[in-house]
């Protein structure tokens, strides 16, 4: 056995199912063990390292299990780094294997050789280790798994490619060997007695308690509903924890934040009260007014307590374990007005929804395009988002109901995930359906290479229902609208304008499915035509840019702002987008129409 056939195993005897990767003579060793594994883990391809990366992401976000990426030396590791960082940044645990030069050839300026532990030191900071001798092994890969899985973040293993064909040797009973043993016990840490009296104190005292629920609480659905419910407290959602509550809750807010809904900004402009569960949600600005309301967080990791916000009491614990034993130390209020004002809110904001999604474009309106979608959603769909104004609209009128699953990339924010994230959520479930929302940029930039894996592998999930949807208005169009918004410029065409692409021919071109839709009336049937297709299915809506993602709670000074950016143009597009904003101005700021 050599050391690349004891590392397969071992990764077997973690149950790792799958390894997402793309090939390269730094691991030749590996691949050659894989050969003699029977492919087992199963060596997953993509058409380029960094998507290999987000799908791993992807796979571990969806399955709650820890994704492993693989990549030659050099050039294939410096591709992983953006979908690492999207994994650290969003507290997934993602392990990275990497090859590396021969050691003879180290420090030499040899072809392909990077410092990758250098490199590395910042993405893998939790753990990242070289493996030079056999012996080393064990431990290392198992370190690498443990930490990345307790701690929900990157660790690397770099292994040079000549250690990979080197016959294994176990660490053995002598000094200065590190034999090492597999597994993780299952643990929920919980606050002292005396942490919850403080926190029901805070939350007992106040009339109007706001929550907000991110993906720390999402084992806890039961308990943060409970809670809510005893509180009669509103509850909002930060984008990666969107489907940690279903939105066919009245008391559920939705999105807070840039991509939020109006409901949950008033509800924190309002409040009293705080509770955060499980959430770093990063914009304070869109939290209560510093000294307005009394606030409690409960977070996993007791280095994210405390940020954010003047929190009165930091609790550390599990979220499901700390509201278990928070609830008997509450009090039920008997006053519901706050939580009837939050639910007249809420309903409120759904009309505007539809209303919106129904505002005349040229060619489609994209809210109309998500909104149709809402309720043609089946109850266990699998969704992810680009970044850009896709974000918006999957945001605002989406709702989750069922064991629907959603996710992005929250805190890198970074263009391309979309795709590659559904991907790996098929082979962690392929029974389920599956859909990306993506803008063209994004779609440009990678979507359509990764339709070819699609096309490769998708014979084999049991559920062939994989949709693309790509939002086409030949624009970058969130940074379009934040330059007219912010920096009160027009559109520099320059940088932000895109040239047509004909996805769905594409798609159909690698025996996918596919529709181009132009119409407003096609919206609907195309949906359904790719929810009942026998394979995936792309969908080019072809979308107004002049439709603006500006936040539904924005100033008029902002919307002003963004309007006088494209005032004296006369381009169509120009005329367009002051269509657009007069219909958003008039929508959330009656009478300012007119001005």
């Amino acid at each position: 056995m050599k050391v690349s056939d004891h590392l397969l195993s071992r990764l077997r005897e973690w149950d790792v199912e799958y390894v997402f990767g793309y090939p390269g003579d730094g691991i030749n060793g590996l691949l050659a063990a894989w050969s003699r594994a029977g492919d087992k883990p199963r060596f997953i391809q993509s058409r380029h390292e960094e998507m290999s990366a987000f799908q791993a992401v992807g796979y571990a976000k969806f399955s709650h299990r820890t994704g492993v990426c693989a990549a030659t030396s050099g050039p294939g590791a410096i591709h992983l780094l953006n979908g690492l960082y999207d994994a650290k940044l969003d507290h997934v645990p993602v392990v990275a294997i990497v090859g590396q030069t021969d050691r003879s050839a180290m420090g030499g300026a040899y072809q392909q050789e990077v410092d990758l532990l250098s490199l590395y030191k910042d993405v893998a900071s939790d753990f990242c280790e070289m493996v030079t001798v056999p012996q080393q092994l064990p431990g290392v890969l198992d370190r690498a798994m443990r930490v990345a899985t307790a701690r929900r973040t990157v660790t690397a293993v770099i292994i040079p490619a000549d250690v990979q064909d080197l016959p294994y040797e176990a660490p053995t009973h002598e000094f200065k060997m590190v034999p090492s043993s597999q597994g993780l016990g299952r643990f929920a840490p919980v606050p002292a007695d005396e942490e919850l009296a403080r926190c029901a104190e805070v939350l007992n005292a106040g009339e109007r308690v706001a929550m907000l629920v991110g993906q720390g609480a999402r084992h806890a659905r039961a308990e943060v509903e409970e809670v809510a419910e005893v509180l009669g407290a509103g509850v909002a959602k930060a984008l990666l924890g969107k489907d940690v509550l279903p939105d066919t809750l009245p008391y559920v807010t939705g999105s807070i934040g840039l991509l939020g809904t109006r409901p949950s900004y008033e509800m924190m402009r309002d409040c009293d009260t705080l509770l955060v569960i499980g959430s770093s949600f990063p914009y304070s600005q869109f939290l209560p007014d510093f000294g307005q309301a009394r606030a409690v967080q409960i977070d996993v990791d007791p280095s994210l307590v405390g940020l954010r916000y003047p929190f009165e009491v930091n609790v550390v614990g599990d979220a499901a374990e700390t509201l278990k034993r928070l609830l008997p130390l509450l009090e039920r209020k008997t006053d519901r007005a706050w939580r009837d004002s939050v639910e007249q809110s809420n309903e409120r904001w759904w009309e505007v929804m539809e209303r919106r999604a129904k505002v005349a474009a040229d060619p489609v309106n994209p809210e109309l395009v998500v909104h149709a979608l809402d309720s043609l959603l089946p109850d266990d769909a699998i969704l992810a988002a680009d970044s850009g104004s896709a974000a918006n609209w999957y945001a605002r009128h989406l709702r989750m109901r069922g064991s629907m699953r959603g996710s992005l990339s929250g805190t890198l924010a970074t263009m391309g995930p979309g795709v590659p994230y559904v991907i790996g959520a098929k082979f962690a479930f392929p029974e389920r359906p599956a859909i990306a929302l993506v803008g063209d940029g994004a779609m440009q930039m990678n979507g359509m290479a990764e339709l070819i894996t699609i096309a490769k592998y998708y014979p084999e999930w049991a559920d062939p229902r994989l949709i693309v949807a790509v939002l086409n208005n030949h624009d970058l169009n969130q940074v379009t609208w934040e330059m007219r918004a912010m920096e009160g410029v027009p559109q520099f065409e320059e940088s932000q304008s895109l040239p047509d692409v004909r996805y769905a021919d594409f798609a159909v071109g690698l025996g996918l499915s596919g529709v181009r839709v132009e119409d407003p009336g096609d919206v609907e049937p195309a949906w359904r035509q790719a929810l009942s297709a026998d394979r995936p299915f792309v969908i080019d809506f072809r979308t107004d840019p002049a439709v603006p993602p500006i936040p539904p709670h924005a100033t008029f000074d902002q919307a002003k702002a963004a309007a006088s950016s494209v005032l004296h143009g006369d381009s169509d597009r120009a005329s367009m987008v002051r269509q657009g904003l007069k219909a958003k101005i008039q929508e959330f700021l009656p009478g300012k129409g007119k001005e």
